[in-house]
């Protein structure tokens, strides 16, 4: 539709202007969080026209606070009216965050409607940051002041920087649904979700993906750590007239409060994992009882622990960067063809390798295990190694197996002696 500044301004002059609620849900459990608040032109021919055919011309002519305030006021009345108001999110146009009236204008109509503001989330686009970053926080605390959450959205598209995390009160992380539409087919998309995700926990942000559609693209999404999702895949856009039956629905049950409950924590991936759990990994790590280590595409070690250093003989930084050919130059030879067949996705266990000592029977014996290492879209990126040194194991079997080899050769030379057939063998 092709519609003018007359035709919004009668719009809004018309109440033509409605709320629609799209869910906002846990990736790991399936359950509504919240809805985001869409804004739609109810139009009498033509039916619920998107937001794009007018929104600009509203910004243009100094309508969107009244188009802003008439979709508020309707969702809040209908979220106040269902038996559990849900958590609501609504994004605000950059030109409103210049607005010192708006939080109060807001606050308002949730009083008047009977909508507890401790259930709002503002969501606030990078682009509206960069003009006056000091009057956009001002206004950011004062919804924090009020109950708010805040949310940075389209992060990565834009004008991306950390001063924007680093100077407002944040509490979420929305990922473009650009990256999120592009993350089945381009590795770079991927890893530019994973590091979203991995910045968002560091920061102890929720995070929220955008456009879901397919469930390959959720399960991605969860194997990278991502909390919350939303799009088509959880459902379309509804009126205020369908919002029961939404929040009704089996496996719908809304979270009473914004954040998710304890027990239903996003999985841990090696891309985004947050700070204490990386120490804690780490921990686990190098107090392991066997040598482990990491090794890239090249065969270069990007981590090791201390037991396998000590194992090389080497410290653990002369390892950082190297690859096995250096720091391991005898038995590089040997376990560089299965290596290169873990590269390809063949795990290999077991595998004895022997190091020759310095001295008459000091060699050392290992067995190692390669695994290849996959990144969220089945591509190997790299090798986990685990070594285990079984010297002193095989030291025993050896000498056990010359003293059986001793007790037989006894017997034998008993058996072949008439005097001695009966006598008794004595362990010596």
């Amino acid at each position: 539709m092709q519609a003018s500044s007359l035709d919004v301004h009668r719009a809004i002059a018309d109440g033509a202007l409605v709320a629609c609620f799209q869910p906002i849900v846990e990736l790991r459990s399936g359950l509504v969080t919240g809805l985001e608040v869409l804004a739609r032109w109810n139009h009498p021919e033509q039916g619920l026209i998107l937001p794009d055919n007018f929104i600009p011309l509203a910004i243009e002519n100094e309508l969107i606070d009244a188009l802003t305030r008439q979709v508020m006021g309707k969702a809040f009345q209908a979220c106040a009216a269902l038996p559990e108001p849900p958590s609501l999110s609504v994004n605000i146009s950059p030109i409103q965050l210049r607005d010192r009236r708006l939080p109060a204008g807001l606050h308002s109509l949730a009083q008047k409607a009977g909508f507890p503001m401790e259930r709002l989330t503002i969501e606030i686009t990078e682009s509206a940051l960069i003009d006056n970053l000091e009057l956009a926080g001002e206004i950011a605390h004062e919804f924090k002041s009020m109950g708010c959450r805040l949310s940075l959205d389209d992060f990565g598209t834009g004008y991306s920087s950390l001063l924007h995390l680093q100077a407002l009160p944040f509490d979420e992380l929305k990922v473009d649904k650009s990256f999120v539409r592009e993350m089945s087919f381009r590795r770079e998309s991927r890893k530019i979700v994973a590091a979203v995700v991995g910045l968002s926990h560091s920061l102890n942000l929720i995070t929220v993906a955008e456009g879901v559609e397919t469930e390959a693209e959720a399960e991605m999404l969860l194997r990278l750590g991502c909390h919350r999702g939303q799009g088509w895949l959880y459902g379309k856009p509804v009126t205020a007239e369908h919002l029961s039956a939404v929040v009704a629905e089996p496996g719908h049950q809304i979270f009473p409060h914004a954040d998710p409950p304890a027990n239903h924590q996003a999985p841990l991936c090696l891309e985004a994992l947050p700070a204490q759990q990386l120490a804690l990994l780490r921990a686990i790590y190098d107090g392991a009882p066997v040598g482990l280590c990491f090794l890239d595409r090249d065969l270069r070690h990007i981590s090791i622990n201390r037991r396998l250093a000590d194992i090389n003989g080497a410290p653990i930084a002369a390892h950082l960067g190297k690859t096995v050919r250096e720091m391991s130059p005898a038995v590089s030879p040997c376990i560089e063809p299965y290596l290169r067949r873990v590269l390809r996705g063949e795990p290999i266990s077991d595998l004895e390798v022997s190091l020759p000592g310095h001295r008459p029977g000091e060699d050392r014996t290992f067995t190692a295990s390669y695994e290849p290492a996959f990144d969220e879209f089945g591509e190997v990126v790299g090798i986990l190694v685990a070594v285990i040194d079984i010297t002193e194991r095989r030291r025993a079997e050896n000498a056990l197996r010359e003293s059986e080899d001793h007790y037989r050769g006894l017997v034998a030379l008993s058996s072949h002696n008439p005097r001695d057939n009966h006598a008794q063998i004595l362990p010596q």
